[in-house]
């Protein structure tokens, strides 16, 4: 990236942060700072941590840290302990993410809003988008759609009742590999490979209601089938946002957590050390709906870029 270019992509960050701090004044939402360091990492399989070792006195606690791959557990706990409606701007880290759409240092934005559910705080997330768009002089349509009636609509399968050979089957001559994957993997497969490529680039695409079986940190609601209280918001093909209406049950996040490193465990990966901290107060965490946005992602929609590389003053290779 020639310096030119680099300038205009620090201003266009620079004027967003703005933005997004005004955003969240003008709603009397508090922004906060958490570690980046912690004793506990993410037990997700699909994110991997950045871990590092404290030389200083042992009393000082666990040498072993791991970078946080989102703000996540410490604002919940701030939020237990009765912060309020909250917001952290701040970098990122995930190991192995590297390429011209990752970096494995980003910006994440993540905020809090107390009574509300996943259905409300994704009308804010919208808001939030469009008015970085409006920033940039652009405008999008947006299409508010159930996971399962988007699978229905867009490629005839109904993801709570089709046979895995019927998931499986449009992904055919993609070259994937099948050994090992879930119900779970081969529908993450169908809307990474299928239906996000195709949303169109002028367009919010926001998804809710989510399988049980892909709930993380949400709440499920039951039914037939029981759905996870949760979305995801898109512009054009890019997933920029992923909320939930936050599970405040710590028995049951326990057994998430735990069954998270079984599944690292049958993959061959490392355990991760649950956070403990987080669990003894996850009971006093009011009910809350959190979101997560990528701040890389909206610059490069914003900058009309595919690249993650331009809006990054260095990226990986050069820091």
């Amino acid at each position: 990236m020639n310096d030119a270019n680099r300038h205009e992509a620090l201003r266009l960050r620079a004027r967003l942060y703005a933005l997004i701090r005004a955003f969240f004044a003008e709603r009397k939402l508090l922004e906060v700072e958490t570690p980046i360091l912690s004793a506990a990492g993410n037990t997700e399989p699909n994110i991997e941590s950045f871990s590092t070792c404290f030389s200083g006195h042992v009393d000082a606690g666990a040498r072993e840290r791991w970078l946080r791959t989102s703000p996540e557990y410490p604002l919940k706990r701030l939020l237990a302990a009765g912060v309020g409606d909250c917001y952290e701007l701040g970098r990122v880290f995930r190991n192995g993410e590297a390429g011209g759409r990752h970096n494995p240092e980003f910006a994440m934005l993540e905020w809090y809003r107390l009574g509300w559910d996943h259905r409300r705080l994704m009308h804010e997330a919208i808001e939030l988008v469009e008015a970085a768009l409006a920033m940039s002089g652009r405008r999008a349509e947006v299409l508010i759609e159930g996971y399962r009636q988007l699978f229905i609509d867009e490629l005839g399968i109904d993801p709570a009742h089709a046979p895995i050979d019927a998931l499986r089957a449009p992904l055919a001559g993609q070259g994937i590999a099948p050994e090992g994957l879930t119900r779970d993997d081969w529908l993450d497969l169908l809307l990474t490979h299928r239906l996000q490529p195709a949303f169109p680039r002028d367009r919010i695409t926001v998804i809710h209601d989510y399988p049980a079986s892909q709930c993380a940190l949400a709440k499920v609601r039951p039914g037939d089938p029981p759905l996870a209280e949760r979305f995801e918001l898109y512009l054009g093909p890019y997933e920029l946002a992923n909320g939930y209406h936050e599970l405040n049950d710590a028995a049951e996040q326990r057994a998430r957590f735990e069954r998270d490193n079984a599944r690292r465990r049958e993959r061959g990966q490392r355990e991760i050390p649950l956070d403990d901290r987080l669990l003894a107060v996850l009971d006093a965490m009011p009910d809350c709906a959190g979101v997560a946005l990528g701040i890389e992602r909206l610059l490069m929609c914003l900058a009309g870029t595919d690249a993650i590389a331009d809006v990054l003053a260095f990226a990986f290779a050069e820091a």
